[in-house]
């Protein structure tokens, strides 16, 4: 098949070097607002350049991937549906949740498939996870555990633009609780500082943030995120139940150091980024496309989805702001 991506930046560069590595895709067509980001991608991994999205959209593609900045999100995921093009795009839907909801209204009735890209859903350790809550083995649920430690904190301008820690770290957090547990958030409670990089704090967000999250069968989720964690890349999760518990991300490659006389785990050199630790599952989420885009399997992350994971990043935000318990049917009703 033939997939265009639309965005060269690192994660469309990083796409495309997945997909040009995937027997079933037997060509790209390539496209950014910087045409040399898209001549350069062309050149390593293979491609035709098309000077914009409205040339790609007529370039003969099966399926279009969104890499673009945030803010032109909707309008590209539209333009794709419009052209009857099944579309993968990178999280989130829009960067603001009316743009969202929006898209999820223009796209009510449509069949033509919508992917939005959590790519923990494809990370084995949560695959395996998930399949243990599903068959029963660790019982009734009472704890989850997830976090999200970066090595170092982004740009300023990436920061500025953000929409703060929890829209764009943490929902990864928010959108994987969902997706492994099966239950929905209804009450989070958050809370931040910043003890790091100045221009976090300027841009009126935090650097450093926990929250509590409330499932509606009472589950408790516990939520830690950071922007400083000089040892690596830090994304693991513990699930715990009346019966068993178990942990994603406890592997040599975790990048947490132990005190503990004569214990020498972990003993692997640290993650230190996010394209180190899902490589794999990066892969395996964009094959899950090529089989969407194929009509072999339906979205297995829709927009709703993604915008289920958005108003839990909503709540916190509100909650960190105003230092009180945020109900998620409170944002929603906004």
């Amino acid at each position: 098949m033939r997939i265009g991506i639309l965005g060269l930046g690192r994660i469309g560069a990083f796409h495309a070097e997945t997909l040009s590595g995937l027997d079933v895709v037997e060509s790209l067509v390539l496209t950014d607002p910087f045409a040399d980001a898209a001549k350069a991608a062309a050149e390593k991994f293979g491609g035709d350049v098309v000077d914009s999205p409205e040339a790609l959209l007529t370039a003969g593609v099966d399926g279009i991937v969104v890499a673009a900045a945030t803010d032109a999100h909707p309008a590209l995921i539209l333009a794709g549906v419009e052209a009857g093009i099944p579309v993968f795009c990178e999280k989130p839907v829009a960067k603001h949740m009316s743009e969202g909801v929006e898209v999820l209204k223009a796209i009510q009735g449509t069949d033509v498939p919508i992917q939005i890209g959590y790519n923990r859903r494809f990370d084995a350790g949560f695959v395996a996870a998930r399949a243990a809550v599903q068959s029963g083995e660790l019982g009734k649920l009472h704890t989850v555990r997830s976090t999200t430690l970066d090595p170092a904190p982004p740009p300023a301008a990436y920061v500025a633009a953000s929409g703060g820690i929890f829209r764009d770290c943490s929902v990864h957090d928010f959108d994987i609780i969902r997706w492994v547990t099966g239950r929905e958030v209804v009450e989070v409670y958050a809370v931040g500082g910043n003890r790091g990089a100045e221009y976090i704090k300027e841009a009126g967000d935090a650097d450093t943030t926990g929250a509590i999250l409330t499932l509606d069968d009472g589950t408790i989720a516990v939520i830690s995120n950071s922007r400083h964690n000089a040892r690596g890349y830090d994304v693991r999760m513990e699930i715990h139940g009346f019966q068993d518990s178990i942990a994603v991300g406890l592997e040599d490659k975790l990048p947490l150091r132990s005190v503990e006389p004569g214990v020498t785990f972990p003993a692997g050199t640290p993650h230190d980024f996010f394209m180190d630790r899902f490589t794999e599952a990066y892969r395996a989420e964009l094959t899950a496309f090529t089989e969407v885009v194929a009509g072999n399997r339906p979205s297995p992350c829709t927009v709703e989805d993604a915008l289920e994971a958005g108003w839990i990043a909503e709540a916190c935000t509100l909650s960190l702001h105003e230092h009180r318990p945020v109900t998620i049917e409170e944002v929603r009703q906004a």
